[in-house]
């Protein structure tokens, strides 16, 4: 039983460490420790692919662990994409865009509850794909300035690619927001015809 109970907390603890380690990356980063954030980074990758796994493997999922995995993610991608932006290794604009797209989507969950149409955001097939390409974006980078990697042309081209998907997954986000909120006005007419001349 304690070892069972000690498997249930382990996802957990596990999102717990990658986003107490997202300090420690922007910090190499900033100084200029790029091999070291390189492999710190593809330690929190395979640490989100391990906490998955015990999660559905050992039925250790929680409410807790729902809101961790997510928000260890986002931060470390975040702080990445802004962190690498300042230090003039990726793109300004695409830094924009990516937290631009990130604020679009959080506002709009946000402003949904004062107004009593929350809106459940369940991850759409563009945004998983755009999440697979900031990780590699950043990974490449890394690479770059950590073990002198010559990417050629790769890193144009990934962040075109990042910047389109960003932007088809922005847009497909807020549609559905436009279609949640419609749907709402529309339910409520329908049950309060009366106040339609209001």
């Amino acid at each position: 039983m304690a070892f069972h109970d000690a498997l249930r907390r382990l996802p957990n603890l596990i999102s717990l460490g990658r986003l107490f380690a997202v300090p420690l990356i922007v910090w190499l980063i900033s100084s200029g420790e790029m091999a070291i954030a390189l492999w710190i980074f593809i330690a929190a990758g395979i640490s989100d692919a391990v906490d998955g796994f015990i999660a559905k493997r050992f039925d250790a999922a929680s409410a807790l662990g729902s809101f961790i995995d997510p928000l260890a993610d986002k931060a470390l991608i975040v702080s990445c994409f802004v962190t690498l932006g300042i230090e003039g290794q990726i793109s300004a604009w695409l830094v924009i865009l990516v937290v631009f797209r990130d604020i679009l989507i959080i506002g709009g969950v946000l402003l949904s509850l004062p107004l009593g149409r929350p809106v459940i955001v369940h991850p759409l097939f563009i945004s998983k794909l755009n999440t697979a390409l900031q990780i590699i974006l950043v990974a490449l980078v890394l690479a770059r300035g950590g073990l002198g990697m010559n990417d050629g042309q790769i890193l144009t081209i990934v962040e075109c690619v990042v910047a389109a998907t960003t932007l088809a997954s922005g847009v497909s986000y807020a549609y559905r927001y436009v279609v949640a909120a419609t749907e709402k006005d529309v339910t409520d007419s329908s049950s309060h015809p009366n106040q339609l001349g209001d």
